[in-house]
Parts: structure tokens; C-alpha cells; sequence
């Protein structure tokens, strides 16, 4: 068995730029030896399911994903060639979730004993399209009546220090296109032309940053953000016939397509327009008093000496595919402020801690003891 620094070393030197792996399910299978293997290949993604039955009790399951964004340019390294200075790591996916990944594969090995089940679900598609990717494992699991009660998906959550916060949910997110038809003629004939920039002018602050409710203890309030407005022709003397307007709403369980459809409708009564809604991320909340969010704060008192942040901030994880399933989650992980950029880094002491950690909610993960 490696020391989690040589796991950690090991798993960042794969080049597993979405969505390939690199070979890192190979490895990881043959590290897992005792473990059921189901392997579910959609597409270009790999997916992996490991598992491993120890007895009746509930069905635990850790999720993550090993492919990263490419590595881009301002590289003081080889990006794939991790280098530690002053015990921090240095290397592609270091933070964004290599170093997760790395943590609940080491707990899982160093597991000897549990009431339950363990598991592990990875993909090779969180940084891309996520449509072939862990969803799909999901299906399966249902399809196969083994679905896991509970999900830790070890996305980096922290935001100043190791375990100042963890996500007990997520935003969703609902895109808008608006379009706006007028009726185009020269700037210098108003009088005949329909134009749809005046037309909107007086209402855009109503729809600009417009609050469609209060949010709640878990939940900033839903907003709607522009994103792009564009009409016209670039040129001075003709007024358009056309406006498109595009946002977006990072929606609590308060707000839905059916309410934002209301609002902009009722706003732009009047107007010839078309207004289109799409969802990519469904909203949800794992409630503070669960199994999950008990296990998890405690064993961060225990390895961290202070309870966590219960956060829902930031954008979009895997995550939300579980909670679209019924499935209690949080998310629990390293810093997170440099994912994606250039010298991403994790200090090796973070990941230390957070196999600490997953081994403490292991061990512990007992109705009685949480």
C-alpha cells in the first residue's frame, strides 16, 4: 500500500484532460483489489463503480472525478509532473479534485471494518459536458436497486482554511434567452420604425438583477443576472429590428422555470418577444440534521478542531445529479483558490487531513454515534 503522498503523487502524473483518464481506473481498480468493480463506458467517458458489501447497515458512497481542465498556459512546471515546494503541491487537478480523489481512495483502502456497504463512483466527464458521466452510473445503480443512501463528493469546498466549510447543497442554474422583435428603419425616421431597445429601456431595471425571492438559511436569493444583450447592426444611422437579451438564474428550491416564465412574461406584456428557458442544474438541500451532515461535521471537529461552514454557494457539481435522485449529499474537500488556474496547488498537509477525516466518518458511521 503507497503513503497518501505517493497516492497523491501518483494520481496527478496521469494526464486526464476531460474526458480521458489517463489510465488512472486501471490503477485505481488494481489498488482497490478487494473491491467489486462495475465499469460503465458511455461515449468517450469512462466511468467506475467499486464496491465492497461488509454488512447490513447503510450504503456509503464517496463520488469524484479524476479528469481536469486542460492545463492552459503560465505554467512555472510540467503541469502533469507534480513538484512540491515547502510541503505544497504543484500540478494539474492538485486541488480540482485529484487531492479528493485521492483521499477517499486512501480511507477506502486503509477500511477494514463497516456496517455497510462502501463505494466509489468516478468519472472521466465532470469538466466537460457531464452528460455520459456520473448520471449515468446513477441510472445504473437505480436500475440495479443500489442506490447509495449516502454521497460525500470530495469536490474542494473549503475556502480559507482545511474544513471551514462544506456544501449541504447546491444552486441551480436556469439559463434565458429573450428576443424582441421591432421593426428596422433609419435613425432618422423614428416615428416609422418599432424600436426594441427603447422598447426594453424602461423595463431593464426590472428584470436586471431582479430578486425573485428572499432565499432562506441555506440559500442566497435567485437573481436574475444578465449576460449578454446584442441588437442592431453597428452602424449609427439604422435602428434594429431585433434585441436578444440572455441570463441567467442560480436558483434556490424557492424559484423554478415556471416562476421566472411568469415574471418576464408579465414584464414584457405588450411586446413581440419569445422567451426561452433551459435548466442544466436542478436545486436541492441535504437537511442539517441528517446522518451525512452529523458524521461529517463531527469527524471535522475531530481531525480540524472546529465544526464547519454549512454552505450552498459557488457553481455546479456532480453533486446535484444525487440530490436529483433522492440522495442525501455534501461535498467535503480541500481549499479551493486555485482550481482551473495556472500553478494549481494543494498543500499536502490538507490531504492528510481530509483521509483523516473520511476514515473518522468511516469509522463512526453509526446512528448512535453521530
Amino acid at each position: 500500500m503507497l503513503k497518501t503522498h505517493e497516492l497523491f503523487l501518483k494520481l496527478l502524473r496521469f494526464v486526464s484532460v476531460t474526458p480521458d483518464d489517463g489510465g488512472a481506473f486501471t490503477f485505481i481498480k488494481a489498488y482497490l483489489t478487494d473491491f467489486e468493480v462495475i465499469e460503465l463506458n458511455v461515449e468517450n467517458t469512462k466511468n467506475l463503480f467499486l464496491y465492497k458489501r461488509f454488512g447490513k447497515g447503510p450504503h456509503l458512497c464517496f463520488a469524484g472525478h479524476i479528469d481536469v481542465v486542460p492545463p492552459g498556459h503560465g505554467w512555472e512546471s510540467d503541469p502533469f509532473e507534480p513538484i512540491v515546494k515547502e510541503g505544497v503541491v504543484y500540478a494539474r487537478g492538485a486541488q480540482d479534485m485529484k487531492s479528493g480523489v485521492c483521499a477517499f481512495v486512501q480511507a477506502l483502502r486503509e477500511t477494514t471494518h463497516f456496517n455497510g456497504t462502501l463505494s466509489a463512483i468516478l468519472t472521466s466527464d465532470e469538466e466537460g459536458d457531464a452528460k455520459h458521466g456520473t448520471i449515468e452510473v446513477i441510472k445504473e445503480l437505480e436500475r440495479r436497486s443500489f442506490l447509495p443512501d449516502y454521497v460525500i463528493v470530495a469536490e474542494p469546498t473549503s475556502e480559507k482554511v482545511f474544513g471551514d466549510a462544506i456544501k449541504v447543497g447546491r444552486r441551480g442554474s436556469i439559463n434565458g434567452v429573450i428576443e424582441i422583435t421591432g421593426k428596422q428603419g433609419h435613425a432618422a425616421y423614428p416615428e416609422k420604425t418599432i424600436n426594441p431597445v427603447h422598447q426594453i429601456a424602461p423595463l431593464l431595471p426590472q428584470l436586471a438583477g431582479h430578486y425573485l425571492d428572499e432565499g432562506d438559511e441555506f440559500f442566497a436569493s435567485s437573481q436574475i443576472i444578465i449576460t449578454d444583450i446584442r441588437g442592431g447592426m453597428e452602424v449609427s444611422n439604422v435602428t434594429p429590428g431585433n434585441l436578444k437579451i440572455m441570463f441567467n438564474v442560480r436558483n434556490s428550491t424557492k424559484t423554478d422555470s415556471t416562476k421566472i416564465r411568469t415574471y418576464v412574461e408579465a414584464l414584457l406584456q405588450g411586446l413581440d418577444f419569445t422567451l426561452n428557458l433551459s435548466e442544466s442544474a436542478h436545486p436541492f438541500v441535504t437537511c442539517k440534521d441528517s446522518m451525512i451532515v452529523k458524521a461529517v461535521e463531527k469527524a471535522l471537529l475531530h481531525v480540524n478542531a472546529k465544526a464547519p461552514k454549512l454552505s450552498t454557494a459557488g457553481g455546479t457539481s456532480d453533486a446535484r445529479f444525487f440530490g436529483a435522485f433522492g440522495v442525501a449529499t455534501i461535498e467535503c474537500g480541500v481549499v479551493n483558490d486555485t482550481i482551473h488556474a495556472p500553478n494549481e496547488c494543494c498543500p499536502m498537509s490538507e490531504v492528510e487531513s481530509l483521509v483523516q477525516v473520511f476514515k473518522s466518518v468511516i469509522e463512526n458511521f453509526k446512528k448512535e454515534d453521530v
